[in-house]
């Protein structure tokens, strides 16, 4: 396809820029002759912004919704260590569902022993193909070990191969915090509940994928 060009500039020697290249500078100007570089490299500057813009406009646009949450299904994967973040966070979680107009017969609660076994159960989850999404929530706290740090970005790496490797979004919902203060205000204190966002961020995922980058590739085969 033909790279967009902006207008021309009648008696400029300057060449005509496209939305695939820059436009020229101050010193290319001055070394083909331009006879006004200030004025001139300052309008050509300006088309070709204007040309850019334009082929932007005409770009679709597609991104999931949280309003097209019918016939998705979800898991919750849950770690039960510290529980008395986790539960409050689970709750957050079927709460944003619920309220996004996800029927309680398409969610599924999974409970796991720790924030360390949740990617596993989350990525078993994800290729049954019974679900849209998996929400993986937990709570890990700074300790005076370095086993923070191990748990901490284990579950993180594991729960991103899981969504890779599933193909189902595994939204990361698990809290890695220096003190409990921290996440008692992440599980419905004065910071919100993660866990609620975080069943918000796999309604959107799910929407995404299965309404229309599912649609588009089953087209295009």
């Amino acid at each position: 396809m033909d790279a967009l060009r902006a207008p021309p500039i009648v008696g400029c020697p300057c060449p005509t820029p496209t939305i695939d290249n820059s436009p020229p500078s101050l010193a290319s100007l001055s070394r083909i002759g331009c006879k006004f570089p200030r004025l001139e490299s300052s309008s050509v500057r300006s088309r070709w912004s204007s040309a850019r813009i334009h082929a932007v406009a005409k770009v679709k646009e597609i991104e999931g919704s949280i309003l097209a949450a019918d016939g998705l299904r979800f898991a919750v994967v849950a770690a039960r260590f510290n529980d008395i973040i986790t539960k409050p966070l689970v709750a957050g979680a079927l709460e944003a569902f619920h309220r996004y107009s996800v029927k309680e017969e398409h969610i599924e609660v999974f409970w796991v022993p720790g924030s360390f076994e949740v990617p596993i159960v989350a990525q078993t989850l994800g290729k049954s193909g019974k679900f849209d999404a998996v929400v993986c929530i937990g709570a890990i706290v700074r300790g005076a070990t370095s086993h923070y740090d191990a748990v901490a970005n284990s579950a993180a790496s594991g729960v991103m191969s899981a969504s890779l490797n599933s193909g189902v979004p595994c939204v990361f919902g698990i809290l890695t915090c220096d003190s409990m203060d921290q996440a008692f205000d992440r599980a419905g204190g004065k910071v919100g509940n993660k866990g609620g966002e975080a069943a918000i961020t796999a309604i959107e995922m799910a929407s995404l994928l299965k309404h229309h980058v599912h649609k588009k590739l089953v087209r295009s085969a």
